[in-house]
């Protein structure tokens, strides 16, 4: 007499408890990941290539938001107040503050483009904006 050997059950990948990540584990992928969006940025060297990555890598709203943040960048540059800003723009004074914060204490990537662009002078001081500002 033959024996039969019972077939595993598997569950299916939906089933399975989730693998935790360490924070450490979960912070590099997350870096390498952003490596990886910088060096594919890198790699588009004219205005329409950087336009269509934008549009494939973003929604419509993401775009928008990036869009709106950048064009805070030559508006604080020039000295306009928060409020005006936001007539000029549209754009909330609650992200115009953010855009001011990372002028002045990021890590310096708006910086860096408001300068090559002409909207900063280099090596410009940009005080950090205080609560009075945005009024």
């Amino acid at each position: 007499m033959k024996r039969r050997l019972a077939a595993a059950v598997v569950p299916p990948p939906s089933a399975m408890p989730p693998v935790a990540a360490s924070p450490a584990a979960l912070a590099y992928a997350a870096e390498a990941r952003v490596g990886g969006l910088v060096r594919a940025l890198g790699a588009l060297t004219t205005d329409d290539e950087r336009r269509r990555f934008l549009i494939d890598l973003c929604t419509p709203a993401e775009l928008e938001a990036i869009a709106d943040r950048w064009a805070v960048v030559p508006e604080l540059a020039a000295g306009r107040a928060y409020r005006d800003i936001h007539d000029r723009t549209g754009v909330s004074v609650t992200t115009i503050g953010r855009v001011a914060r990372c002028l002045a204490l990021g890590a310096g990537g708006y910086r860096v483009a408001a300068e090559r662009l002409g909207h900063l002078a280099p090596e410009a001081g940009f005080a950090a904006p205080s609560a009075d500002d945005a009024h």
